[in-house]
Formats: structure tokens, sequence, C-alpha cells
């Protein structure tokens, strides 16, 4: 699918391009969403320079992700999709910037680019052109991350505040297996937006750090402070992501902690009742056994004495063990 921002009589207006070269003639920016290959053909006979293919995009070497070329500058970044919908996957976007015309090529739904398109619809002037609307496109993306990052911050906070302050009164409560299954599966979800966002970040300061470097001899001096802006971001950004990394980690083991506690507890239970069904057990099995000289087993009395002796043998480990505190 192709969608074309080409300026109009109100500002840049988005046109669905279905095959048509004439819709994209005008296109200050084209934004290319799972290209076919008669799509990809399409706007290469536009811009006049080809446009990384998707087994170019998955590339790890910066030299096959940040390179220039007669015609053309491409920039190849990881973005984070799908967090809203709870299926976070880092995916792939290529920026090729012409003379003329920015065309982004991607195989996935970062919502910064819906987020994008409808800041141009309100504002016509953040499409002005190709390179603005690189600088811009980027600043959405570093601003959708802060957002991201935020959200995982609030999501650790929520975490550690449901683990370390669930106390109902002055008793401490308990936390079920289920209870604690939910919070292995949040800590693990907040560590996989983390990581992906750091990748993120990272790239994305390797594909700016070449931009103001490929740009500086025809720059102006606003689009370099806007670049170097980016770039101050971004290491900020960075840096957010090893605090919240470190979060993660005393959360997790924090969790671990807490389920080792659970099954030491449930352990000793299990302990401390072999202990006072022991003493019982024992004073059964005397008189279980079949000896004449019991005079007990012929005296009135004896069953009566029997579960007595059963009774206090069960009692007396019961009140040791909880004036120990181990109960």
């Amino acid at each position: 699918m192709l969608r074309a921002y080409a300026p109009g009589p109100d500002g840049a207006s988005c046109v669905l391009v279905d095959g048509d070269a004439q819709a994209l003639a005008n296109a200050v920016w084209i934004d290319m969403v799972s290209p076919t290959a008669e799509e990809e053909k399409l706007v290469e006979s536009v811009i006049g320079v080809e446009v990384p293919t998707r087994d170019e995009m998955v590339e790890i070497e910066p030299s096959s992700r940040l390179y220039q070329e007669p015609g053309g500058l491409f920039l190849t970044a990881n973005l984070v999709a799908g967090v809203d919908s709870g299926n976070p996957v880092s995916t792939a976007v290529s920026f090729v910037l012409t003379p003329g015309r920015l065309v982004t090529v991607r195989y996935a739904q970062p919502k910064v680019f819906e987020l994008f398109a409808a800041h141009v619809d309100r504002n016509p002037a953040l499409c002005g052109d190709a390179t603005a609307t690189l600088i811009n496109l980027l600043d959405a993306v570093v601003d959708r991350l802060a957002d991201v990052l935020e959200g995982v911050g609030d999501d650790l906070d929520n975490i550690s505040r449901s683990t370390f302050r669930r106390s109902k009164g002055d008793k401490q409560q308990r936390m079920t297996t289920v209870a604690l299954q939910v919070l292995l599966a949040r800590i693990g979800a907040a560590q996989d937006i983390v990581s992906k966002s750091r990748d993120s970040a990272v790239s994305l300061t390797r594909a700016i750090g070449f931009l103001t470097y490929a740009l500086k001899k025809k720059d102006s001096g606003d689009t370099k402070e806007r670049l170097r802006t980016l770039a101050r971001d971004l290491a900020s950004l960075t840096d957010q992501t090893s605090y919240l990394g470190n979060n993660v980690t005393f959360l997790l083991d924090a969790a671990l902690g807490l389920i080792n506690i659970e099954q030491n507890a449930i352990i000793k239970i299990f302990s401390v009742a072999a202990v006072i069904f022991m003493p019982p057990t024992l004073v059964a099995s005397v008189y279980g056994m079949n000896f004449e000289a019991m005079p007990e087993l012929v005296w009135h009395y004896g069953y009566p004495m029997a579960l007595g002796l059963m009774v206090i043998s069960a009692i007396l480990p019961y009140t040791f063990f909880k004036s120990r505190g181990w109960l």
C-alpha cells in the first residue's frame, strides 16, 4: 500500500496511490506499507533510486543500513510496534531522502506513523519539504519512544506497589501461585518492551548521527540544532532504558525471592506438621503392640488416657514452635 502526502491548497493532503505515477509526481512524503514488487518499481521510477528491499532492511551491518548513493540518502532504524496491543515487536523501517521527496518503507504498523499523519493533517507545515518532513518524523518517533518508556515506568511502579505494599491492616497478605505467575508475566512483558526500546534508541542514534554527517554541508542552522537536540534526547532515552532495565532486574529478583519464601513457608508447614504428629503417632504405636504385660490394656480409663497423651504430645510441640515464632 502506498500513501502519498502532497502539498495542496489547504496544506499537505494524503492520497492513496493505486498504480498511478501521476499521484506521486508532486508528493513530498511517500509512505510504503508492505509494498508489492509493482509498487516498489512504481516508486523507483518516480524518485530515480532503488528503495531497500525487505532483506536489505534487516541487515545488521551499519554499512548496509546507513549509506549514501547518488540521488539518495538511506537510513534504516528499528522501531517498536504493537505496544498498545500487548504484542510488542521490533521492526525495521527505512527512510530514503531524495532532493525532493522522503520515502519510508515499512512492513509493520508503528503507531507513530498514524500519529504523525494526524499531526500533518492539522499542521501541514510539518510536511513542507523532504528534509523537514524527515526531521519532523524522527522527532515524532523519539517522542513516541519516550511515551513508551514512560508507560513502562508506570507499569513497573504499579508492579512494585503491588509486590511490596500488599498489606491488609497490619497483617501482610500472602501471594497466591496465580498472583506470582501474573507478576512474573508482567515483569517479563516490561523487560521485553525495555529491551526493544533500547535497541530502537541505539539504532536511531546511529541513524541521526549519520544523517547529521551527511547533511552537514547543506544544513541550515535550525536543522543542525534540531538534529543535535534529537541526539541528546536519544542519549537520555538510552539512559532511561538502562535505569528501567535495572528496575526490572530488581523486581525479578524480588519476585523470585517471594516465590522462595512461599515455597519455604509451605515446606515449613509440612515439617512442623510432621513434628507435631510424631509424638501422637508414637503413643498410638506403643498401645498398638500386642503384649500381655500391658496393664493399661485392661484398665477402664486406659483408652481416655491414651487419647489424652496423644493430644498433649501434639499440643506441646505446637506451643513450643508458636512461642519461637516459627509459625
